[in-house]
């Protein structure tokens, strides 16, 4: 079998865990401080903060920008439902905006229109766009609404740990970022997130609250505020650590991987059997989700790539579709269709140029062959 995904853990990473577990400093220590360090360098942030999962690091941006009840944020259609759960985490309402059918991204068009058109009753106080499998979002436009309208940006790059866009690090742009390390993404601590910022004040807080809203003293502690318990342990972090020196040379290998995907799925896309996805020279490529013709049943498809020996799988949700989070102002169009026939393939970097030509050639026979 093909998977989707697999975790790049070396006999060096887990020999770095045993010897945390080893030592029995397990909970935030050394390990912990240090990757923090060697995060920040690597995204050029002034602060990051370890959480013990992208969800985490979600909700804690949110709970440090006192965004709550009577707030709303704007968030793509088109993401997983962590975006939308951690906005209602805080009580505030997920207001729905369509993404672009080319990158999957939030539509700075639509953002424009759904601020301008707003009539509340709750007050819009940030906007999170998602870098959705890891392609940058126009970071540059949703900046320049954002700013013009007195809105926080949180960045979600929860895919996106690699990504950049003109050079620029993912995750460097917003008042704060968000990043997972679930094992789907390319660097894993089994779970665990981050939470990024240029902001001391705003680090100072999301650590407080990521440890029982409580700061440490002199003479012991000090409990500032109510919070949970959101830390991520040393033994996660050493086994992150483990993996950072190669994410940059993963991430290549991801590119050049999804090139030949590009290369050998042309054909059914000239033939308006699927759409590719827009290969941004700074994608991360934490997933390749490719969008089936309406003709075809994905869940069919799905069954027979599986029989061939091929794993696949949706790629995200459409948050009007799940019907959870409210509507939009105005419909959603975009997010549903890529939710109804949007299908990832498999990508993780250790996969061989055969393997991709192998899950592209079944994937002709399968939509070429289907009536």
């Amino acid at each position: 079998m093909i998977n989707l995904s697999r975790p790049n853990i070396s006999e060096q990473a887990i020999e770095s865990v045993v010897e945390v577990l080893r030592s029995g400093q397990l909970v935030h220590g050394p390990e912990s401080e240090t990757f923090e360090q060697e995060l920040a360098a690597y995204l050029g942030s002034r602060e990051a903060i370890l959480v013990s999962s992208g969800t985490a690091a979600l909700h804690l941006a949110l709970m440090a920008l006192d965004i709550g009840a009577g707030d709303a944020v704007l968030i793509p259609d088109f993401t997983f439902p962590a975006t939308a759960n951690a906005v209602m985490a805080v009580g505030a309402r997920p207001v729905l905006v369509d993404v672009s059918a080319h990158t999957y991204n939030l539509d700075p068009q639509r953002l424009r229109e759904i601020i301008q058109s707003w009539h509340g009753p709750e007050r819009l106080r940030a906007v999170m766009p998602v870098h959705e499998f890891g392609h940058p979002a126009d970071m540059t436009a949703i900046s320049g609404i954002a700013e013009e309208h007195g809105l926080y940006v949180v960045e979600d790059a929860a895919c996106a740990l690699g990504a950049n866009l003109n050079g620029r690090k993912t995750g460097t742009f917003g008042d704060l970022a968000c990043f997972s390390f679930h094992p789907r993404k390319t660097l894993t601590t089994g779970e665990g997130g981050l939470l990024t910022t240029d902001n001391q004040e705003l680090a100072q807080r999301a650590r407080r609250l990521r440890n029982h809203g409580m700061e440490r003293t002199d003479t012991g502690m000090r409990f500032i505020e109510p919070s949970l318990n959101y830390r991520l342990t040393n033994f996660q972090a050493a086994l992150g650590r483990a993996q950072l020196p190669s994410l940059d040379g993963w991430v290549s290998d991801r590119r050049e991987l999804a090139a030949l995907y590009m290369e050998n799925l042309a054909a059914l896309a000239s033939e308006g059997l699927l759409t590719l996805p827009n290969a941004d020279p700074g994608h991360s490529w934490q997933t390749f989700m490719v969008v089936l013709n309406g003709r075809f049943d994905r869940a069919e498809v799905i069954a027979k790539l599986k029989a061939a020996g091929i794993e696949s799988n949706l790629g995200a949700q459409s948050m009007q579709e799940i019907g959870l989070y409210g509507r939009a102002s105005g419909t959603c169009k975009v997010g549903p269709n890529l939710y109804a026939q949007g299908l990832a393939l498999p990508l993780y970097e250790r996969m061989t140029p055969d393997q991709i030509r192998q899950v592209a050639e079944s994937l002709t026979a399968v939509l070429s062959g289907a009536d």
